[in-house]
């Protein structure tokens, strides 16, 4: 299997006092895949998209892409990649056909190339009736198209998408994981960076997710998924009967659950900050009202219905009401969450 990024021992670091932004991290990407590059706020995800787009410096490691070693030949790198930032950076000077024809002609595309290419690009991307408006009165959602035109002026061998659908609307987004399918089926090598952990499921071939500058875990979504402890899930919504932390705990005796989380509905979970140098939120025993209602998530290693009966008994005896009831599979978010925590970052 051919390989169009290869990251060895990457380390980057911005201050000599301070943690690295990338501490050792080491993957690598096939030719013609999509690939999701996963991790909270601060894990290094935008500081290795940069060493590897030429725009930020490695302090050590190696980096390639397409067999151009990025801090040794930058300008063949740049020749053979693109990339999307996540905040628009068109010239807003210019207009949309503008924007494109500038950006080949710095990659050295002849004109009657270029030409070509610019039409073929906003046909491709909805963009032709908006050629000649200027950039700074276009929607977050052409803004977004032009920007992915743009890049992909110069016919780039890996494209790399900072948070591709931020911000956009449904249908925006839809048509951008369409082009981003096309592209994979013209053999583009992909590289996202997303907090969408959805859209990271239905868009890539394989994951990585980081944390702190360190590879945590890399492979398929579906393979993923299968490390949680529990291969199903069953979610019960209660009425508080009884304080969450006994629920939680009987819960927990139910036959073959491996696993019980308690899901809060909205905000931080319980026992985390609000705002950085504030305590903890307490997390009430019980709530005082009366319509208030506790999450549980249940993990288990086989049929999940198998557990429904003994987990209503449990929940009887506790006099707590069940209000809702779902069965499931674990998710790409759970796997996240599990690897990174839960704590505001």
């Amino acid at each position: 299997m051919d390989e169009a990024v290869v990251v060895e021992e990457l380390v980057k670091r911005y201050q000599p006092n301070m943690p690295p932004a990338v501490d050792g991290l080491s993957f690598s990407v096939a030719a013609g895949e999509v690939f999701g590059l996963l991790g909270p706020n601060g894990a290094g995800k935008t500081t290795t998209i940069g060493v590897l787009t030429t725009r930020v410096r490695a302090t050590s490691g190696r980096a390639v892409v397409c067999g151009a070693d990025v801090v040794r030949s930058p300008a063949a790198a740049r020749q053979l990649l693109a990339v999307v930032p996540q905040r628009v950076n068109l010239d807003r000077a210019l207009t949309v056909r503008q924007n494109l024809l500038f950006h080949s002609a710095y990659h050295r595309v002849s004109r009657s190339v270029r030409t070509k290419r610019a039409d073929e690009l906003l046909e491709q991307m909805g963009l032709k009736d908006f050629a000649n408006a200027r950039t700074d009165f276009l929607s977050g959602g052409l803004a977004q198209r032009t920007m992915i035109a743009r890049a992909l002026m110069h016919a780039p061998k890996v494209l790399f998408l900072d948070e591709p659908s931020g911000g956009l609307d449904p249908q925006s987004r839809l048509f951008v994981h369409d082009r981003i399918a096309e592209l994979k089926q013209a053999g583009v090598t992909v590289v996202v960076t997303t907090h969408d952990m959805d859209e990271a499921e239905k868009l890539c071939d394989r994951v990585g997710i980081v944390d702190h500058g360190k590879l945590l875990t890399l492979d398929t979504p579906a393979a993923l998924t299968r490390t949680l402890p529990g291969s199903s899930t069953l979610t019960l919504v209660v009425a508080a009967g009884a304080p969450a932390e006994d629920v939680q705990a009987a819960l927990g005796n139910v036959a073959d659950v491996e696993r019980v989380e308690r899901l809060r509905a909205g905000g931080p979970p319980g026992g985390m900050p609000m705002f950085p140098g504030m305590p903890p939120m307490p997390v009430p025993d019980a709530p005082a009202d009366p319509d208030a209602t506790l999450s549980f998530r249940l993990y288990t290693g086989t049929a999940p219905a198998n557990a429904v009966p003994m987990a209503l008994k449990i929940l009887t005896d506790l006099r707590c009401e069940v209000r809702d009831l779902s069965i499931g599979q674990p998710s790409l978010e759970d796997v996240f969450i599990h690897l990174t925590g839960r704590e505001l970052r």
